[in-house]
Parts: structure tokens; C-alpha cells; sequence
């Protein structure tokens, strides 16, 4: 009784103080007594102080009136830095296939997947070119994802509807992207996300509600299990309309370079994948660089995933950049392979060009600012929300430095035999040759050219077998991972 005294009186208050307001003066003062923040002004003799800087330059007016009437990503593409990152390489990966295009979608991880695991097939059976299904896998991902977002709608039943984590889970149940993890636990297993969105709302509200009406935990389970059976059938019919319904069985013809018909008959997506792929995916390894975290240390993001029940879990070991190059070079030069890896790629890339460096835009030249690496270092960019991992694609080849002749004999080994982590003692990668998944159309003929500082500061992870892998790392997948809240960048790529 006391507080309603208390609140009562506050009302009455407000309500007074409303009332003695003139009338054209009552908006600004309620707004301001409700929403009112402590600091600086920004004045018309700012703007005007501002104003007369920007027109003393005549550098200034230049740029307007050249940058005005186009991008200016266009307009300041640096010419050097593209001379520099020439798409030649001296290191390659001896196969490759044509370039996949995922066109406008998020499904970059499932493409760069697919088109690690094609190059397999393709040197088996001597073929030109093969190109996996992604519609396939894109199909059971969607009935995988609505399936794990109901079973954390029943989870987290008990938590705040408006807390953090459920509103997390709310923004997008079923996007398209996802991490390498959920592509093996995918294969593993084997306008319209708009409408999946709507049914996975509406089936967690009843969700919800039914954990917390007074039952058994039994009856609770399996009033849930009906509503998620009955949610999971209309989403089934929705992807079969949309996307057609998935063969469980098929015939696989191709010809290879030779001209000789090579024919798989009656074949199940399961049988062919353990066929020919007899060891699975999972004996791989994520290693990450994210330098906000202890490095030697095994993480993961809460709630990431997409099959309930998958033997797999998205687990990352935290190494420093120099170890994730070292790795990956020697992957590509001494071991034949293309390494899957996660970028943030709107960072400081050249369309035109299909060039991937920290200094592709001339940011100074156009508008005066310097620094916006140098001085915003890649844990900083990771806290603040500039920068994320976004894209998945993969790295197919290198370009190695030539050797100094002063060089000391100790020190001549190349970045892809080199066992230290000390860049001085390793011939450095200059360039890096990237396989996208945006066409042929895109960058050069598809691929991309990222430079080494750039693989410095935007790229995050990458995926590599445990025998492309040292012993000491490996070893650490014994140690309890250390969980990161699921809204931590190091979660699902775009």
C-alpha cells in the first residue's frame, strides 16, 4: 500500500506539472523530463564552424565535386595497391572448380563447404568441373534450424521475454547464415524465410506458454513435441512449394576429361557422401584469431548450431594471425588443399578489382581521415561493432616473396614449411588467391586477391584437417571450451 501511495503521488505530481505549461511550450519539457541525457549541445555556430573548415580546402571542394556524382569506393580506389595485388600467384592448389554463384543470399558458408568437398570428387572421377547441390543442404538446414529454434524457445522458456537472450533468438530464428560446424552437422545428417519466421514466432509462443502451464514435466514434453511436430509439417510443406521436394534417391551421371560416362545408380545423399567420403568432416579443426581472448584456448557460442542431437559442436581454438597464415600456407603448398576460412569482406575491398587490402580506398585523399586500422586495432573493431566475421570462402593459393640474398641460411624456409610462429624466420606470403561464391562477374573472373595485412586484420577463422594440424593443438579439443554469449561476433557468418 505504501508504494501505491508513493506512485500515486508521483503521478499527481507530473500531472501538475503538466498542467501549468503553457501550451506551446509542453512537448519539449516532457520530452526533455523523460529523455533528457547530460552533454554538449551541437549548435548552429558548430555547424557553421564546421562549415567555414570544410570550405577554406580547396582539397575539400574537389572531393565534393568530384565524389559527389559517384561512390566513392569507386572514385577512390587506389591504383598502386591493385599494381601490388596482381591476381598472379606462384603457389596453387593443382584443381580447382568453376566459380558457384550464391547470388543474394546468406548461404556463403554451405557454398565454400561444398566447393572444398567437390574438389575430392572431381580428382577421383578426373572430372572438369562439379557443382554439389547447396539447394539440397539448404533445404534440411532450414527444417534443421526451425527445429533447434523451437527446441530453445522450450529451453529458455523460463527466461525473460524481454531479456537479451530471447530477443537474440527472436531477431532471426532461421537466417540463412552459419558456421563450419553446422555444415558437417548438416552433411552429417542430411519471401519465404518471412513467412518460416512467422510460424516459428507463433509456434515459440505456444511453446512458452505451455511450459508454464501446471503439468508434469512429462505432460509439458509432450504438449511441446506436439506443437513443434505441427510447426515442423507446415515449414516442411512451405520449403517443398518453394524449393521442390528433395530426392531420397538419385542417379549421378557425369564424363570426365575423358570422355568416359561415369554412372552412379539408385544412390541416397547419405550413401554417396559415405561412399565417398568415408571419414566424414569432423576430424577438422576451426582455429580462430581473436585477439580480445587468451590465445591456446577452446571457445564456443551459445546456442550456435543447427541440428539438435549432431554429434559435431561448433568448438574454435583461439591462435594468434601468424599461426592461422603459417597453417594455412603450408595446407595449400605442401598438402595440395584449399582451407574454407571466415573474413568480414566488406572491409576495405575493391569490387572492380576484386582486390581484398587496407589501403584499396583512399580514405585520406578523399576525406582527410587516416587510421581507421592503425588506430582501431581488430579487438577494438570487435568490441565496438565495426567488425565481424561475415563471409565464408576459400583460399586456393599464395604469393611467396622472393628469398633476400642477405638472408641467412637458417632463414630460407618458405612460410609453408616454416614450424616457428615468428615471421622473420618465414618467406612471406604477400598476396593470397581466394575462390568467392558471387559469380564469375564478381572481382576477377570470380576470384579475389587479399593481401596479407588485410588477411591481418579481417579474416577470423579457419578450417583445416587434424593432420594439417601440430599435436599440441590438437590436444587442447580435450579442454572444456569457454562459452561466448550467443550475440559474440565470433558466431554465425552472414
Amino acid at each position: 500500500m505504501e508504494k501505491e501511495s508513493i506512485s500515486s503521488a508521483s503521478t499527481q505530481s507530473l500531472v501538475n506539472d503538466v498542467a501549468n505549461l503553457s501550451l506551446d511550450t509542453r512537448l519539449d519539457p516532457i520530452v526533455s523530463k523523460f529523455n533528457n541525457i547530460a552533454g554538449h549541445e551541437l549548435g548552429m555556430n558548430d555547424i557553421q564552424e564546421y562549415r567555414d573548415s570544410f570550405s577554406k580546402d580547396p582539397k575539400n571542394l574537389l572531393a565534393m565535386h568530384t565524389l559527389s556524382k559517384q561512390s566513392y569506393v569507386t572514385g577512390l580506389e587506389n591504383r598502386d595497391v591493385y599494381l601490388e595485388n596482381k591476381p598472379i600467384f606462384n603457389k596453387k592448389i593443382s584443381l580447382e572448380g568453376k566459380i558457384t554463384n550464391q547470388k543474394s543470399s546468406g548461404r556463403c558458408w554451405l557454398f565454400a563447404g561444398l566447393n572444398v568437398m567437390r574438389l575430392q570428387l572431381m580428382k577421383k572421377y578426373n572430372l572438369e568441373n562439379l557443382e554439389l547441390s547447396q539447394t539440397y543442404l539448404f533445404f534440411y538446414d532450414k527444417m534443421e534450424k526451425s527445429n533447434w529454434y523451437l527446441n530453445l524457445m522450450e529451453e529458455t522458456a523460463d527466461d525473460e521475454l524481454d531479456g537479451r537472450v530471447v530477443q537474440y533468438l527472436l531477431n532471426s530464428p532461421v537466417q540463412d547464415g552459419g558456421q563450419w560446424d553446422m555444415f558437417v552437422a548438416l552433411v552429417e545428417n542430411a519471401g519465404m524465410d518471412s513467412l518460416i519466421t512467422t510460424l516459428l514466432h507463433k509456434y515459440g509462443k505456444e511453446i512458452r506458454d505451455a511450459v508454464h502451464i501446471k503439468q508434469t514435466p512429462l505432460e509439458k514434453n509432450k504438449v511441446a513435441q506436439e506443437i513443434r511436430s505441427k510447426c515442423l509439417e507446415e515449414i516442411y510443406r512451405i520449403l517443398c512449394v518453394s524449393l521442390g521436394t528433395p530426392p531420397q534417391k538419385f542417379d549421378w551421371i557425369v564424363y570426365n576429361k575423358d570422355k568416359e560416362c561415369i554412372e552412379l545408380n539408385d544412390q541416397t545423399p547419405l550413401d554417396f557422401y559415405k561412399a565417398h567420403f568415408p571419414n566424414g568432416l569432423q576430424q577438422t579443426i576451426s582455429l580462430i584469431h581473436d585477439p580480445r581472448n587468451e590465445y591456446f584456448k577452446v571457445y564456443t557460442v551459445k546456442y550456435l548450431g543447427n541440428v539438435v542431437g549432431a554429434s559435431t559442436q561448433v568448438r574454435y581454438i583461439n591462435v594468434p594471425v601468424e599461426k592461422m597464415k603459417c597453417l594455412a600456407a603450408q595446407a595449400i603448398v605442401l598438402k595440395n588443399k584449399p582451407v574454407w576460412f571466415g573474413c568480414d569482406v566488406g572491409k576495405f575491398r575493391s569490387s572492380t578489382n576484386g582486390v581484398l587490402d587496407i589501403n584499396v580506398i583512399d580514405y585520406k585523399s578523399g576525406f582527410g581521415i587516416d587510421g581507421l586500422y592503425t588506430k582501431f586495432s581488430k579487438a577494438e573493431r570487435l568490441r565496438y561493432g565495426e567488425s565481424l566475421m561475415t563471409h565464408a570462402m576459400v583460399l586456393t593459393g599464395l604469393q611467396l616473396e622472393s628469398k633476400n640474398k642477405d638472408e641467412d641460411k637458417t632463414q630460407t624456409g618458405t612460410n609453408a614449411n616454416c614450424k616457428d610462429d615468428d615471421p622473420k624466420k618465414c618467406r612471406k606470403v604477400s598476396r593470397w588467391r581466394v575462390e568467392n561464391s558471387w559469380g564469375e562477374d564478381n572481382g576477377n573472373k570470380g576470384y579475389l586477391t587479399m593481401s596479407n595485412d588485410w588477411f591481418n586484420e579481417f579474416v577470423y577463422q579457419i578450417v583445416l584437417d587434424f593432420e594439417d594440424v601440430p599435436k599440441d593443438l590438437l590436444d587442447l579439443l580435450t579442454m572444456e571450451p569457454i562459452v561466448l554469449p550467443p550475440w559474440d561476433p565470433m558466431g554465425a557468418l552472414a
